[in-house]
C-alpha cells in the first residue's frame, strides 16, 4: 500500500480497499489510515488496530470477534449492527465523529470518556457499558438502550431521542439540557406542560 506523505512517515494508508485485499498473514494494524475502504460483512476478528483511523468507510455487519482496537477512530463510517461487545476490552480506546452506528452492541464495554460526535446511535445498546465522561454531541439516540450502564459524567447537553430509566443507571453528574432531558420521564406515564 501506498504511503499518505499528508500523515506522518510512517502512516501507512489503504485507500479503497475491500477484506479481501487484506494481507491474510497480518494481524496487526498499527499507525494506518483506511480511507473509503470496505469491510463490510468481512471477519476483522482477532486483529489488532492501533492507532488506526477509518474515514468513509463501510464496516456494517463485521466481525470484530476478539479484535484489539486501541486508540481507532472512526469518522463518517457506517457501521450498522456491529457487536463491538466481542472486541477484546483490554487497552480499549475509540472515538466516532459523524458516524452511522445503529443497531450496534455496546454492551459491557470499558468507553470511559468515549467521545460520539455528530453520531446515529438510534437502537444502539449500551447496557452495562461504563461510559463515565463519555460525550454524546449531537448525537441522535432514538431508542438506544441504557441499562446498568455507567452514566457518571456523561455529557448528553446536545444529545437527543433518549429515553432510558434514571434509576436503573449510574448517573452522578451526567449533564443534561432541557427540553431532552424530559426523555427520562417518558417511563413514568405523566403528563408534562
Amino acid at each position: 500500500m501506498e504511503k499518505n506523505h499528508m500523515e506522518n512517515e510512517e502512516t501507512e494508508l489503504f485507500e479503497k480497499v475491500i477484506a479481501a485485499d487484506l494481507d491474510p498473514v497480518r494481524k496487526t494494524y498499527e499507525d494506518c489510515r483506511f480511507n473509503s475502504c470496505s469491510f463490510s460483512n468481512a471477519s476483522l476478528s482477532g486483529l489488532v488496530f492501533r492507532s488506526c483511523v477509518f474515514e468513509n468507510c463501510d464496516l456494517s455487519l463485521a466481525k470484530l470477534r476478539e479484535s484489539s482496537l486501541q486508540d481507532v477512530r472512526f469518522i463518517r463510517c457506517k457501521l450498522l449492527g456491529i457487536l463491538f461487545s466481542e472486541c477484546r476490552k483490554f487497552l480499549l480506546h475509540l472515538s466516532f465523529e459523524q458516524c452511522l452506528i445503529r443497531l450496534s452492541t455496546f454492551n459491557e464495554m470499558p468507553l470511559k470518556g468515549t467521545i460520539f460526535e455528530g453520531c446515529d446511535l438510534q437502537e444502539a445498546d449500551f447496557t452495562s457499558a461504563d461510559l463515565a465522561g463519555a460525550s454524546f454531541r449531537e448525537c441522535d439516540l432514538t431508542r438506544a438502550t441504557f441499562f446498568r450502564s455507567n452514566l457518571e459524567g456523561a455529557d448528553f447537553r446536545t444529545a437527543f431521542g433518549y429515553s432510558f430509566a434514571p434509576e436503573s443507571n449510574r448517573l452522578k453528574k451526567a449533564r443534561f439540557s432541557m427540553p431532552e432531558v424530559l426523555g427520562l420521564l417518558d417511563g413514568y406515564g405523566i403528563d408534562i406542560e
